[in-house]
């Protein structure tokens, strides 16, 4: 099936957005009906597609070993998260105790999820944020902003509990197993950021800043031209804290001192990144910082993220700059925040490149 790209003065891309949208098949359906173009609303500017540049080669994501992390190596992981976190916002971890089975297997999972046949999914194609599991293409889909080449199955964990009966047979099991896991090397991270911020290990603990999570499981098809479009458009995420899981397939970039840097999978490794509300909390101490995915013509790219946000009882709870870390010569950068205020002005401000946090400075 070949899709139309004239430039004539009919061309309705709002009506192909919505046509797609109603489709309920996702970007899969698209490349399983055989398109060697892609649609309008797919394509960016050459300005947002603009690749890594040859400087960022030189460059490397820090990769943190939690090796020793219980027999006297706390204090130098501590101090290379510290680093990672005021410089990168960005760092790989590796011994990081979830088992390479569990990996493999929610990897698997999404995979067997996403390459059903589009009957089977649609049922729970939705864009309500009030379903706590939901499968969609592009989480915000609108004609103002060009899409992305990825389809999405995602899962919500409120309080540190799954809706197991929501989640799909095909992957139900392996969700379970590694949202456990990834609870657990949450709790991990709050302790070593609290205290790579000068604080006791229970600070961010305490102020409940991670309690909930979204597990979003992306899947990114083979993509008949990805020099015009992107797997994920250039942004921050909104969240506190992320956790990625990634497949050996690669694109994640990270952009660093104005290079966009790749993010180069390594066996058995997770990627921590920080989010806005974690800037926003340590006062611009800690970084948000912005990344991307290259959409690619091999693959497909599968990855599991999982973002980290305020529990259901503080999720009410303005958020500011944490008071420990203000003084005379470091006075607070940002206002004080709801969690729910900062999520909806970065849905209704979409993908598009700018940061949220702008909004709530001072």
């Amino acid at each position: 099936m070949e899709v139309n790209r004239a430039e004539d003065p009919d061309y309705d891309l709002a009506k192909e957005v919505k046509e797609f949208d109603e489709r309920r098949g996702g970007v899969k359906e698209l490349v399983d009906s055989g398109v060697t173009k892609i649609q309008r609303f797919f394509i960016h500017s050459p300005e947002v597609l603009q690749k890594a540049s040859s400087n960022s080669k030189s460059l490397q994501l820090p990769v943190v070993d939690f090796k020793g992390i219980e027999s006297g190596g706390r204090m130098e992981i501590v101090d290379e998260i510290r680093k990672a976190s005021e410089t990168w916002g960005f760092f790989q971890m590796v011994n990081h105790g979830i088992p390479i089975t569990v990996m493999n297997g929610i990897i698997q999972g999404i995979r067997g999820f996403h390459e059903q046949p589009t009957e089977a999914k649609m049922e729970m194609y939705t864009r309500d944020p009030k379903r706590k599991v939901r499968f969609y293409s592009n989480g915000t889909l609108r004609a103002s902003q060009p899409a992305n080449w990825r389809d999405t199955l995602a899962c919500d964990v409120q309080d540190d509990t799954l809706d197991s009966e929501a989640l799909p047979l095909v992957c139900r099991n392996e969700i379970e197993e590694y949202v456990k896991c990834v609870i657990k090397l949450r709790e991990t991270l709050s302790e070593l950021l609290s205290e790579a911020l000068g604080l006791s290990s229970d600070c961010l603990a305490h102020i409940e800043c991670m309690k909930n999570a979204s597990l979003v499981c992306h899947y990114y098809p083979v993509c008949p031209e990805p020099d015009l479009t992107l797997g994920t458009g250039k942004h921050s995420d909104p969240s506190f804290l992320t956790i990625l899981l990634q497949d050996n397939i690669g694109g994640l970039q990270v952009l660093h001192q104005d290079h966009w840097v790749d993010v180069t999978p390594i066996h058995g490794a997770l990627v921590a990144n920080l989010g806005d509300l974690m800037q926003l909390i340590t006062n611009d101490k800690f970084k948000s910082v912005e990344h991307r995915v290259l959409a690619q013509a091999v693959g497909p790219r599968i990855s599991a993220a999982c973002f980290f946000n305020p529990s259901s009882k503080n999720a009410s709870m303005p958020y500011g700059p944490i008071k420990e870390l203000l003084s005379g010569e470091n006075p607070s950068i940002y206002k004080e925040v709801l969690f729910n205020e900062y999520i909806t002005h970065f849905m209704s401000k979409g993908i598009d490149g700018n940061t949220a946090l702008t909004h709530f400075k001072l």
